[in-house]
């Protein structure tokens, strides 16, 4: 409870719960990957249609744990975006 007693809990306002709910979302923190990607590296899809092809990290989006590869097919860079489990450094 907020206020009042244990027996007679203080009501509180619509407005002061969502700020309590807010500054309680804010301070929570987001798991950590096991493994930190770097834009540059080499990695290896090990999961999805291009398992076992080599890409690079264009792009690493921790927010959402996703990666923009560029994958090397037939002589061609082809950008995809993967999860993270989906990939291994090389």
């Amino acid at each position: 409870f907020i206020g009042g007693t244990a027996e007679k809990p203080a009501p509180i306002t619509e407005r002061e719960a969502d700020a309590i709910l807010q500054r309680v979302a804010d301070r929570t923190d987001k798991p950590r990957p096991k493994t930190l990607f770097e834009p540059g590296e080499v990695v290896r899809v090990i999961d999805g249609p291009f398992a076992d092809f080599n890409g690079v990290v264009e792009e690493v989006n921790y927010e959402k744990s996703r990666l923009h590869v560029s994958v090397l097919i037939f002589g061609r860079s082809t950008p995809v975006e993967l999860e993270f489990g989906q990939v291994e450094k090389d």
